[in-house]
């Protein structure tokens, strides 16, 4: 069963909300984490994102802006990116082109391929 999207807390989950992408990547480096595990991302600006080893599973970025974002190491199982700017994004390899496509046109959640 999934999670709902969650608006949570955590202060690095916040920096990102209020669109300081720069200073979670800063926290992100320095070696603090959060869980970011079933976020709500709807509508944020998340460009410039360091998202190397981020579990983003179940995350909802309807309408967010992914656009050159390396998603490639970032755990993505059941995140939604329905309606959201995803040029020039890398996605990791283990999900098809058409999951990515059903969640972009129509907000399904994201499966990878096994095997």
């Amino acid at each position: 069963m999934n999670e709902a999207p969650k608006i949570k807390s955590d202060p690095l989950y916040r920096m990102l909300r209020e669109g300081r992408v720069s200073a979670f990547n800063e926290e992100k480096a320095r070696g603090n984490s959060c869980d970011l595990t079933h976020s709500d991302f709807r509508g944020i600006d998340l460009r410039g994102l360091e998202a190397d080893g981020l579990d983003l599973s179940g995350c909802y970025f309807r309408q967010c802006d992914l656009r050159g974002l390396d998603l490639s190491k970032a755990k993505l199982e059941g995140a939604s990116i329905h309606g959201a700017r995803i040029a020039g994004a890398y996605f990791p390899v283990e999900i098809p082109a058409d999951e990515i496509i059903m969640s972009l046109m129509h907000g399904t959640r994201m499966r990878y391929r096994n095997g």
